[in-house]
């Protein structure tokens, strides 16, 4: 069993930057890979990005790619996204996941991942 709680969003202008984290309970956070998945008003939630549990790999959606980064620190049982450059369409309820990988796993899918924690709103005004 992991929980997992998100902190670090808040309202920022365009162009500027924010750093969500999400911390992990429980002994096996190593074990699992870890994604960030968002989801605006009206809309399905998508992947952001997700890291292996060794964090040698990394993977983020065409949308974010140059902008958002997710690392992990597995000594602090934590993952991070680092976003940068904001847009107002980065606007939504972001959501960390923690799943356990296998070797075709979908790290895209949010079924690749069975717990979430309760979401982290980051709103970016024009």
């Amino acid at each position: 069993q992991v929980q997992l709680v998100e902190s670090g969003g808040g309202l920022v202008q365009a162009g500027g930057s924010l750093r969500l984290s999400c911390a992990a309970s429980g002994r096996t956070f190593s074990s699992y890979a870890m994604g960030w998945f968002r989801q605006a008003p009206g809309k399905e939630r998508e992947f952001v990005a997700a890291i292996n549990w060794s964090g040698s790999n990394t993977r983020v959606a065409d949308s974010v790619k140059g902008r958002f980064t997710i690392s992990r620190d597995n000594a602090k049982n934590t993952v991070y996204l680092q976003m940068n450059s904001l847009k107002a369409e980065d606007t939504a309820v972001y959501y960390c996941a923690a799943g356990v990988a296998g070797y075709n796993s979908d790290y895209e899918s949010h079924r690749m991942y069975a717990y979430w924690g309760q979401g982290t709103q980051v709103t970016v005004s024009s």
